[in-house]
């Protein structure tokens, strides 16, 4: 019976700590405090669970994860913070009939990691010209865990890349396991691929696939306006990110659910990096190829990185991919 009551004790004190460790991460000394303080806390408790008093101990624990969870659910997001440069704005834009107006689309040159020009653009956009969408998966250390964009080509050659992406400060560094303990807010960016893909490849040393992805016009267009719709949504009603829940991946899983219908779940859809298999099992790619064959035609790191800052960047990563039959 003890035990019993022991893990969730155990279980409540690690993810305080974990949470008080991440919500103070700018102020170091306040950090170490609380987190020292608690963990203190908490072995009390246990002993006191474990030899006694016991009652007075449960009594304490729990009142003080009722302050830790009022604590917890005042935090609130926000889109008034000093932000990091490349997630300054967020993208929103207005879709009248067949014309698009995207404010704040992000084309940056980039020269290093922290030497770049910094440009935010508004673009408009003609929707009878959308004509294709492809997928591109940025990876970095962990074959599971990928970063995600999906790219609208128009007819004669322009594209907007679209990115779910933390919304970090300027002070702050990119952490998974931060992101379940509300230190991000989410952002939506819209880029040129010479901007938002060359980041990764050219500078961050990422390593990108290219996926043509196979959809009706019309639900490419309407995924085009649900990420119009959400970037909007943010600008009123800012949101955190979530590393599981709310992330590059879930946020258009579930727009492209309510676009076709019925989308089968996968923890492919969970685990960002296999979300190609996970799209050449619904059918979603180019069925002529096999999921390897597509994996190396459409390998564009080496291809990024000799375009550099080509105008004709777009173009240049995806020589050799073979074009999808006509939709």
């Amino acid at each position: 019976m003890l035990s019993l009551l022991l893990v969730p004790v155990v279980a409540f004190s690690a993810w305080t700590a974990a949470a008080l460790w991440f919500q103070t991460l700018r102020r170091p000394v306040m950090r170490w405090l609380r987190v020292v303080l608690w963990t203190v806390f908490s072995i009390a408790v246990l002993v006191s669970l474990a030899h006694g008093p016991r009652l007075l101990a449960a009594a304490a624990f729990l009142g003080a994860c009722a302050c830790v969870l009022l604590w917890w659910y005042s935090l609130r997001p926000s889109n008034d913070r000093p932000w990091a440069d490349d997630v300054a704005n967020i993208v929103n834009g207005q879709i009248t009939g067949d014309e698009a107006v995207l404010h704040n689309v992000r084309n940056f040159s980039w020269r290093s990691a922290t030497d770049y020009t910094a440009r935010w653009e508004t673009r408009h956009y003609d929707l009878r010209q959308l004509d294709s969408l492809d997928m591109i998966m940025s990876y970095w250390n962990v074959p599971g865990i990928a970063h995600v964009l999906f790219s609208f080509g128009f007819a004669g050659g322009e594209r907007v890349a679209f990115s779910v992406e933390i919304r970090r400060q300027k002070h702050q560094a990119y952490s998974p396991v931060g992101g379940f303990f509300k230190e991000f807010e989410l952002s939506i960016v819209a880029a040129d691929e010479r901007d938002i893909v060359r980041v990764r490849t050219n500078v961050r040393g990422e390593d990108d696939y290219l996926y043509r992805l196979r959809l009706p016009r019309p639900a490419i267009r309407s995924l085009f306006a649900a990420y119009v719709e959400q970037s909007n949504t943010l600008l009123s009603t800012p949101r955190f990110y979530n590393t599981l829940t709310i992330n590059c991946t879930m946020l258009v899983y579930h727009m492209m659910r309510h676009i076709v219908g019925r989308l089968p779940f996968s923890y492919r859809v969970l685990l960002s990096g296999y979300l190609p298999e996970y799209v050449y099992s619904v059918g979603g790619l180019d069925m002529r190829f096999s999921l390897p064959e597509l994996r190396a035609f459409g390998h564009i790191t080496a291809r990024a990185k000799a375009a550099d800052d080509d105008p004709r960047f777009s173009a240049a990563i995806r020589a050799g991919i073979p074009p999808l039959d006509a939709q």
